[in-house]
């Protein structure tokens, strides 16, 4: 440990395992908002703000994407929500001061919690490598640095332009603007590691990559299906209307290895009766725990039973339980989609999918006898190998009974982080639409790049082999939600330039290149004052509502400055007044969002629509049965189930793993961003380093419950993948799997394991040995 001197560390509680008895929110996230508010330093201030949190006039909150409800009230936040607002509208200062008295090298040997803790970025600061210190720096000169850079490039493809989905959509927009006139489409994205399969899936089946449901639909389906998330923590306010769902007799169907807390019962802050008795309500009617890998096998056996029973139906002049009229209409390849269901084995089913076929046959009668279906899913179905498949086969499903493009029922792939969904609709995306370059050059006048760009898996690669030497993020921990880990840090420590683009400290500041920018910017929260005045920006939730963000709070460092004004100054720099007058732009972001107009479909009339209470809504064509495929029609996916879900790299190693491993966020945490050591709901205080594995699978290895291990990824590459150190919790959690926090176990999965079509890391399935305790060490 460093012997200089530390800022204040932050509070910490002693570790414990202990499991909880409460139900989701109520009291304990009463508590825990408290604690975040009286610990943000603000505390007085932030009431207010937390107040103003998703209302009109207020500002979006800076977590996750789930939708706001029309309907008025004081409090429009969660638990997790609060800890987003506090977590950012704080009173610490990471200042010139701060890195004066820390070298990189010292701050390398902090937790990310510790990091994070230490308050807002408030001066840009460039990297001296003689003193190992970030020193401050101008704007201009900073700017001026980044543009010498890009233009002694030998070609623009060897810069790489991450995106968080934190940023707004004005920001979002400039940033793709300026990269595309600069000439490369090298848009690694937070996406890229979230919901891209859902994206490729649902675009090859239904013609959108996005959700076709919106808020509303939830109060009129008879099942809501929840596939592989956990809500509880991800998206507190989702579990509101899966309460609801249950409490008018629909059915609310939960799937997922783990007993997620918020997916059992749920106690309502703001019902007084409830909180005083103490009292809660169900969120679900049953309760499936399948393999890690194995919901496509499910699907699929549900449609198999589907199938036997129109086949009945038909056989005794019963109603069918297909949707002809529909699929006659609308759809395409059925007859080769029902062909694959016919040959698809029971046995494989059942092994695959990790349940009984008494279960499978539960779910399936619980979706026939359903009318309006919403089927919901997270990271737990896109971050496997298989990902693509298994989201078209839940679209499959769903259109055998015209369960898309109707009042309450649809898909609903449940985004991330707040604007995650807008980002890509404003074209942050490194494999564009042709509509999308072609109404830029029209507008622009200037040739657009057609080539496929780097997702985050090629731009690490990328950086590793020297075909890319500039990095710049505008947003997010790229190091640190990357997989992989150690090959991401020598991927950043190999470019001549790092650019982080932050609100706050994190580990990507310390993992950089032979130069190295910080470049401190507003967050959600706070005042966006432009030469126009004050302004809002727009973010998109998974329902594709867009909707004004006002910031409500004065920021800390007149040298912040606003994500759209720090991407305008990068792109003055680099290109001057083209295609745009970059400055005169920031000025008003009402001139942005008249681009945005001109050029994004959907957004005609941006500026007078955004005014209206609540925003507007984007549309969404599969919603409207209108189908943008090649068939003009939704398209059924025969997709065979896979033949193993372990990789080949897996087989090649020589020996079976101990278990399959699902890496997770702690209830403290969002993304990368931990907001303590405690994860209430599964029982956890004051540790993060720690294995949930079924006690019986524990004793089988040789171990006992509580014991220190080192975890190693099960791959064939001549790389050793370790973490060291973890402590091992006996869970209920299915035998042969084991579940841990990202990101301390990114380091597990390889840069090569990716999902077939998205290119996304399978963090979702890490085959792993589990050996004795080496001596701890950090792993970057």
């Amino acid at each position: 440990m460093s012997t200089e001197n530390l800022e204040k560390t932050a509070p910490a509680s002693a570790p414990r395992f202990k499991p909880y008895s409460g139900a989701a929110a109520g009291w304990g996230a009463l508590q825990s908002v408290t604690r975040a508010w009286l610990g943000s330093g603000n505390a007085l201030k932030n009431i207010r703000t937390m107040l103003k949190t998703n209302q009109n006039g207020g500002f979006d909150c800076p977590g996750c994407a789930w939708g706001d409800s029309p309907e008025s009230g004081m409090v429009k936040f969660c638990e997790n929500g609060a800890k987003a607002v506090n977590w950012e509208a704080t009173k610490r200062r990471v200042d010139p001061a701060f890195f004066a008295r820390h070298s990189v090298s010292s701050l390398l040997e902090q937790s990310d919690y510790w990091l994070e803790y230490q308050g807002r970025l408030t001066h840009p600061m460039m990297y001296d490598a003689q003193s190992d210190r970030y020193k401050p720096v101008s704007w201009d000169d900073a700017f001026a640095l980044i543009a010498r850079h890009l233009n002694g490039l030998e070609s623009p493809d060897q810069a790489e332009f991450y995106t968080s989905g934190r940023a707004s959509n004005e920001a979002a927009y400039l940033y793709q603007l300026f990269v595309r006139a600069f000439g490369t489409n090298n848009f690694p994205d937070c996406s890229n590691m979230c919901h891209e399969a859902s994206g490729v899936a649902l675009a090859q089946s239904v013609g959108v990559g996005k959700g076709t449901v919106t808020f509303a639909d939830f109060e009129h389906a008879d099942a809501i299906f929840v596939w592989g998330q956990n809500p509880g923590t991800n998206h507190p306010r989702m579990l509101e209307p899966l309460r609801e769902a249950v409490e008018r007799g629909a059915q609310v169907v939960c799937i997922n290895p783990l007993k997620e807390r918020g997916l059992e019962r749920f106690q309502h802050p703001q019902h007084p009766i409830e909180m005083l008795t103490n009292g809660n309500r169900p969120t679900n009617t049953a309760y499936f725990r399948p393999a890690l890998g194995g919901d496509m096998a499910i699907v699929r056996g549900m449609a198999k039973f589907l199938l036997q029973w129109e086949r009945e139906a038909q056989a005794n002049g019963e109603p069918a339980v297909f949707d002809h009229e529909f699929l006659n209409a609308h759809t395409a390849t059925v007859e080769e989609y029902l062909a694959v269901v016919d040959a698809t084995p029971w046995t494989q089913i059942v092994e695959q999918s990790g349940l009984p076929l008494y279960e499978i046959e539960q779910a399936a009668r619980m979706y026939a006898s359903a009318q309006r279906v919403i089927m919901c899913w997270a990271m737990g179905i896109t971050q496997h190998r298989h990902s693509v498949p298994t989201i078209q086969e839940i679209a499959n499903i769903m259109l055998l009974r015209g369960n898309i493009g109707a009042p309450g029922a649809g898909l609903c792939p449940v985004r991330g982080h707040s604007n995650v969904q807008g980002d890509r609709t404003m074209g942050i995306n490194e494999r564009p639409p042709a509509f999308l370059l072609e109404a830029l050059e029209k507008r622009f006048d200037f040739q657009v790049p057609r080539g496929s760009g780097h997702n985050v898996v090629e731009a690490i690669h990328a950086m590793l082999e020297g075909r890319a030497k500039v990095f710049v993020a505008l947003g997010g921990n790229f190091v640190q939600a990357t997989p992989d880990s150690p090959r991401t840090a020598e991927a950043l420590r190999n470019c001549e330039l790092t650019v982080q683009i932050s609100t706050k400290l994190n580990r990507s500041h310390l993992i950089h290149g032979k130069a190295a920018l910080i470049l401190p910017c507003l967050g959600r929260t706070d005042i966006d004052l432009q030469a126009g005045g004050p302004q809002a920006v727009t973010v998109e939730d998974s329902f594709s509502m867009v909707h004004a963000s006002f910031g409500q709070l004065r920021p800390i460092s007149e040298q912040m400055r606003s994500e759209p004004a720090i991407v305008a100054g990068i792109a003055q720099a680099t290109l001057g007044e083209r295609p745009v007058a970059w400055e005169w732009l920031i000025a008003d972001y009402n001139r942005i969002r008249e681009l945005i107009a001109d050029t994004i479909p959907g957004f005609t009339d941006f500026n007078q629509k955004v005014n209206n209470p609540g925003g507007f809504y984007l549309g969404n064509s599969a919603a409207a049965r209108r189908w943008n495929t090649p068939s003009g029609r939704a398209n059924f996916k025969p997709n065979p189930l896979p033949s193993d879900l372990l990789h080949e790299k897996v087989h090649a190693a020589g020996k079976a793993p101990d278990l399959i491993l699902q890496t997770m966020r702690s209830h403290d945490q969002y993304n990368t961003t931990i907001y303590g050591l405690d994860d209430r709901y599964r029982g956890v205080r004051g540790q993060r380093d720690v294995v949930f594995a079924n006690e019986a699978d524990i004793i089988r290895l040789g171990f006992q419950p509580g014991q220190k291990v080192d975890v190693v990824s099960v791959w064939e590459d001549g790389r050793e993948r370790r973490v060291k150190g973890f402590t091992l919790l006996a869970y209920d959690i299915p035998a042969g799997q084991a579940a841990a926090y990202y990101p301390e176990t990114n380091p597990l999965v390889p840069l090569e394991s990716v999902g077939a079509g998205s290119h996304t890391p399978t963090s979702k399935f890490v085959a792993i040995r589990v050996e004795r305790a080496s001596e701890s060490a950090r792993i970057i």
